[in-house]
């Protein structure tokens, strides 16, 4: 599917989601490089908002579009880890003028609005359905580093249940083209600034546990984090970390994006499928990682919050 439709394009534009995070950037930057290598003679151009820096050690991150140009139009435009023409931003004018579109995605939910779809809930990560689509021997060092920091991203350093054996091959032929993985791991998933330890410090502190301790959450208001120095892309982490308490089943971290309004994470054990709690307030994600916006106190937020994992725990007993 996607080399075919690679061949008939002369030019190509590759999009994802709002706020990219690892496999987003990770899948585009990888398919960035096959596409500059494998057809040279075709444009080819990658549109995403700012990335967070510690991503900007991949080639070519430079060269990312964050802006759409007067009158641009594209034969292709390829949609990453992105189920929803609202969630490509900026870039969905592009995509609705493009001459044909394709969607590569492991989300749950959403409908279908490419012309062509690849989409595998299942999978671990974006970064490796495109992988997956790929000829292998017109993947370079440049675009196997991509690949691999999307799927260490999206598995969580391959500790997530949605790590497959198929994941850990694909990572090992991404390794055979040269990659340095302890760099990746350590630099990009690993390593914090001292106000990210800060934060995540305080959200340790200062978060509770409810529903006989199957539950924790905590909090950050917008002038706690301009009191820190941070912003959205330093909270990376946090939900993951208030999950790994003994006990939990749900962790749920809430970060203030306008007086009042909430972007929540949601990550889940075994028993609780995070995904349709946030589908239920019109967010999304996967079973054991989703996100979500609610307005409200943080309490409200929680509140509303419980009473759904209240009726998952319920369904377990």
């Amino acid at each position: 599917m996607l080399n075919k439709m690679l061949d008939a394009a002369r030019t190509v534009a590759i999009g994802g989601h709002i706020r990219p995070d690892g496999d987003c950037v990770g899948a585009s930057m990888g398919l960035y490089w096959y596409v500059k290598e494998k057809y040279p003679e075709k444009e080819v151009d990658v549109y995403l908002e700012k990335i967070p820096g510690k991503f900007a050690f991949l080639e070519g991150t430079k060269d990312i579009r964050h802006e759409v140009g007067e009158d641009k139009k594209y034969d292709l435009f390829v949609c990453l880890d992105c189920r929803g023409l609202e969630r490509l931003g900026f870039s969905a004018p592009l995509f609705e003028g493009a001459k044909h579109t394709l969607c590569i995605d492991h989300h749950v939910g959403g409908q279908s609005f490419a012309e062509a779809e690849h989409v595998v809930p299942e999978a671990s990560s974006t970064s490796e359905l495109v992988y997956g689509l790929m000829e292998k021997e017109h993947v370079s060092l440049r675009s196997a580093e991509a690949i691999y920091l999307g799927i260490v991203h999206d598995t969580g350093v391959f500790q997530y249940s949605c790590t497959a054996p198929s994941t850990h091959m694909a990572a090992a032929e991404l390794l055979s083209k040269g990659v340095d993985a302890p760099k990746i791991i350590r630099e990009t998933y690993y390593e914090k600034t001292y106000a990210q330890h800060q934060v995540l410090g305080r959200a340790l502190l200062e978060s509770i546990v409810f529903l006989d301790g199957k539950c924790i959450a905590s909090y950050i208001r917008r002038r706690e984090m301009n009191f820190f120095g941070v912003d959205r892309s330093d909270l990376d982490g946090i939900a993951s970390q208030l999950r790994n308490t003994s006990g939990v089943e749900v962790a749920i971290f809430m970060d203030e994006i306008n007086p009042n309004v909430y972007k929540v994470s949601l990550r889940s054990g075994d028993l609780v499928d995070v995904s349709e709690i946030a589908r239920y307030f019109g967010g999304g994600g996967h079973k054991k990682a989703a996100g979500l916006t609610l307005a409200g106190t943080p309490y409200d937020v929680i509140n509303n919050l419980s009473r759904q994992i209240e009726i998952q725990l319920e369904r377990e007993r």
